[in-house]
């Protein structure tokens, strides 16, 4: 496994990248609301992109081998899809829970965030799903430190979410960022702490969990890309894209309106 260790002026480049991600979620906040589509949704987000920020939608015809280019600038996963929703006519309704991803490319770094939504009042277990998922996020973060393990990371998530009775996605993990979309590490959200690869100063990798309500089974649709739960259970998920500081992490996908860390 070949991990790069991100030099200052690179960490710096990837900062800039990882705010533009964050305001672009930002942005598009005020417009997701019951009556508009997930297709409008990723219009404005890519003109925000292209002619706002002049910023690169990293997974608009993004190609990883076996797939077929992905057709859109965001990902819009509502209630039961997993991750990769590709926007399109379905309207957004009350009581709707939704994840949007966004990478940006500013001057050849990525910057990769997501956020849930809810769409007016959510069910109690909905706001729970996406409110306990958060959290979970977060307890992955804050193991981040020099010297500590992936499998620190992945064990922390596991143990929040299924203390609460949820359950982890294993299909999909975080990643190593940089120049490239997709770097080493994969970046499990479940594991054994003391395992795993050691954490050093520089790398930049994504924490990104989804969690799921009902089992953890997931499958594909026919698009090839859209992931579903099983069981059509809700789904939820936050992002983060977090270097390893010397002293601890930095989260680098931060803005205006990224929400507060949660307490503990």
């Amino acid at each position: 496994m070949s991990v790069s260790l991100k030099s200052a002026e690179e960490i710096a480049a990837m900062r800039v990248a990882g705010r533009l991600a964050a305001e672009v979620l930002d942005y598009i906040t005020p417009h997701v609301r019951p009556g508009v589509t997930t297709g409008e949704l990723d219009r404005l987000c890519h003109a925000y992109m292209v002619e706002v920020q002049q910023t690169v939608p990293a997974t608009l015809n993004y190609q990883p081998p076996g797939h077929a280019p992905y057709p859109a600038s965001i990902c819009t996963s509502v209630n039961h899809v997993v991750c990769h929703g590709i926007p399109g006519d379905k309207k957004l309704k009350p009581g709707d829970i939704v994840n949007i991803d966004i990478t940006v490319i500013k001057d050849g770094f990525h910057g990769d965030t997501s956020r849930m939504f809810c769409v007016g009042a959510p069910s109690i277990q909905a706001r729970r799903l996406v409110e306990l998922t958060y959290q979970a996020m977060w307890r992955g973060i804050r193991a981040v430190r020099p010297g500590a393990q992936l499998g620190d990371v992945g064990h922390a998530i596991q143990a929040f979410a299924e203390s609460h009775g949820f359950s982890v996605v294993r299909e999909f993990c975080g990643h190593g960022i940089g120049r490239q979309f997709h770097e080493e590490p994969q970046v499990l959200h479940y594991g054994r702490p003391g395992t795993g690869l050691k954490l050093l100063p520089g790398m930049v990798f994504t924490v990104e969990p989804m969690i799921n309500a009902g089992r953890a089974g997931i499958r594909a649709l026919a698009d090839g890309w859209t992931i579903v739960t099983a069981d059509h259970s809700l789904s939820a998920q936050w992002e983060h894209t977090v270097l390893v500081a010397p002293d601890g992490f930095e989260v680098l996908t931060v803005s205006a309106g990224t929400p507060a860390p949660p307490a503990s």
